[in-house]
Formats: structure tokens, sequence, C-alpha cells
């Protein structure tokens, strides 16, 4: 069995420093569900309440650290990769006029989204520190 040690470390920094960036987010829905009520109505049109944010902070809390741990890899890096698919998608028209403050700051968001997409099609390959049993991926293929 051959590992790729320059790989897994290289995903293994991109998986925390996606968390780190979903966990803001997560707890601020948690803490700061007024926010959270903002940007509901100003990208998705629907208001939502405060306990609603803060239920779905929760939720999302659980799928960022079920990430974090290399759990369940299709299911949370896939939901990780939805959730910011849609935030891009709602966000496109400051993504287009990036120069009007404070539009250029949503450009975080494509690297990102290219890190989740890495993420999600080597997520077989990202196994340092994973938490539960080591899968070895053997010619493209992984145990499951």
């Amino acid at each position: 069995m051959k590992t790729d040690k320059p790989l897994e470390i290289s995903l293994f920094l991109i998986r925390i420093s996606v968390a780190a960036f979903f966990l803001v987010w997560a707890i601020g829905k948690i803490i700061a569900p007024g926010i959270t009520q903002a940007v509901a109505e100003s990208y998705y049109s629907s208001p939502v309440t405060g306990t609603f944010s803060t239920v779905m902070g929760i939720v999302q809390l659980v799928i960022v650290l079920t990430f974090l741990a290399g759990l369940l890899k299709t299911w949370t890096y896939g939901l990780l990769l939805g959730m910011h698919t849609v935030s891009v998608l709602v966000s496109l028209k400051n993504l287009v006029n990036p120069y009007t403050a404070p539009n250029y700051l949503f450009w975080a968001a494509i690297p990102t989204l290219a890190a989740l997409i890495a993420l999600f099609l080597l997520r077989e390959r990202d196994q340092l520190f994973v938490l539960g049993r080591r899968q070895v991926a053997q010619e493209g293929t992984a145990s499951r």
C-alpha cells in the first residue's frame, strides 16, 4: 500500500480550513440569528425566524463537525458543497460586479467552491486525521 503524504496533508488542510469557514457561519446562525434573518431576506427572498436560524445553525454545526472528522464523506462533503453552491448562485449579482464595495469580498466564495469540489472528488483519498476505520484507495477506486 503506497501512501501519498503530500496529498493527504493537502486534503487535510483544505478540510480544516473549509470547516473553519463553515463553523463561522453555523455558529453565527446560533449566536446572531438576526444576521441570518437579514441574509435570508436579502439573498433568498425568504423571511426566517430566530428559532429557525438557530435550528439551521445546529444542523449545520453537526454537518460541519462530522465533515471535519472525515465521517460520512459522500454525504457531508456533498452537503457542504451543495450549501455553498447555492450561496454562490444567489450571490451571482455581487460576483458579476466585483468592483463595487463590498462585492469583491464575495469572490472569496469562488476558491472555497473550488476547494469543496476538489475535496468531494478526492474524498476517499482524504485520510489524514479521519475518525473511524482507514479506507484505502486503490487504482482510482476506494473501498467503502
